[in-house]
């Protein structure tokens, strides 16, 4: 895939009741650099603040009974609302992350990538009403089979994967490489003396040959065993 240096700033925004959890990765990593750049744009919009009452309650007891509190839709309504208002006419897809939802993948970042803006809702608790997914979202993503407490950290991972195929975001092209980590890595020494053992652990020797053929080979090989373990 030809990266096409973007025209405008790439905008996620993240509806959140933990903004601060968004906000201290994105000042810690790769991605800083990019909003600095103008890249991308990353904006938290904190669900509490839609919530009901005093309290601003955003969670209730689910219909049916059982276990947990449920994410109300009227909040999660409301914090939409603010920012279509904010953002009329842009291209803009509304993401929940869900464990049913399609599995998050490469190639699901390329496609993601054309739109002009991503909102992404993160649920918490038992989940969120699914007239969230009925009538507000535009689909749900998945990053794997297993349940986290929020949807904090797949936002915070889908963001990433697609800012990547930004160009500019990252500092050498070679790092876009899908195969990237496909095939084992190593640095120095290139034999590592183990107190107690006596055969050091040591470092293929293709790697260290200077040949480089023979070293694109063996990646490649590498890389194709993992892919069919």
């Amino acid at each position: 895939m030809k990266l096409v240096k973007p025209k405008k700033t790439k905008k996620f925004s993240v509806i959140t009741l933990f903004p601060q959890i968004i906000e201290a990765y994105i000042k810690e990593s790769l991605m800083h650099r990019a909003v600095r750049n103008k890249l991308i744009s990353v904006h938290t919009v904190n669900l509490r603040e839609f919530g009901e009452g005093v309290h601003r309650r955003v969670d209730d007891k689910p219909f049916g009974g059982g276990s947990g509190m449920v994410i109300m839709i009227d909040p999660v309504y409301k914090a939409l609302t603010s920012i279509s208002k904010k953002n009329i006419g842009k291209k803009r897809r509304i993401i929940l992350f869900s464990t049913r939802g399609k599995r998050f993948t490469a190639q699901e970042a390329k496609r993601l990538l054309a739109y002009d803006e991503l909102v992404f809702i993160c649920g918490r608790y038992e989940g969120v009403d699914e007239r969230v997914a009925e009538y507000l979202a535009d689909e749900e993503i998945s990053i794997g089979d297993f349940v986290l407490s929020g949807g904090e950290l797949p936002a915070l991972i889908v963001i990433e994967a697609i800012s990547r195929y930004i160009p500019g975001f990252l500092g050498k092209s070679e790092t876009l490489e899908e195969n990237k980590g496909s095939f084992p890595t190593y640095t120095r020494p290139a034999k590592y003396a183990v107190p107690g053992k006596r055969k050091s652990w040591d470092v293929p020797e293709v790697l260290v040959s200077g040949n480089h053929a023979r070293i694109a080979q063996w990646r490649k090989e590498q890389g194709n065993r993992n892919k069919s373990e």
